[in-house]
């Protein structure tokens, strides 16, 4: 259903230990890399956030944290995004990023667009 949480799962290989970006982004062009696929998916113009933050893009999901060892499990259950209708997710790039997403609450001058998160 439309109002069910959407749980995004799955493995990653190859991350640094530490917290990485996990987001959803605009496109699902992956012909130059992650760089065709666009920016954080936010179709209400909204900063960016917290997964828990009603001012977020709709992207936003968080972090993921990496152990150093292969793989690193990604377990996360959203409220906000869906499987249907316009703002659905499906035929979007995910993309982990190389660093820690702030959230939105940085200072950086990126943290309100990207969550100063880094290399895709």
């Amino acid at each position: 259903s439309s109002e069910t949480p959407v749980k995004v799962s799955g493995e990653v290989c190859g991350l640094a230990k530490g917290l990485h970006g996990f987001h959803v982004h605009e496109f699902g062009d992956n012909t130059n890399g992650c760089m065709s696929s666009g920016p954080h998916f936010n179709p209400y113009g909204k900063e960016h956030g917290a997964p828990v933050d009603d001012n977020r893009h709709l992207g936003d999901l968080g972090n993921i944290e990496a152990t150093g060892d292969c793989p690193t499990k990604v377990s996360i259950t959203d409220s906000k995004i869906t499987l249907f209708g316009a703002d659905s997710i499906i035929g979007r790039t995910v993309v982990v990023h190389a660093d820690a997403d702030d959230l939105g609450k940085g200072g950086h001058e990126l943290s309100k667009s990207t969550g100063n998160a880094g290399a895709r």
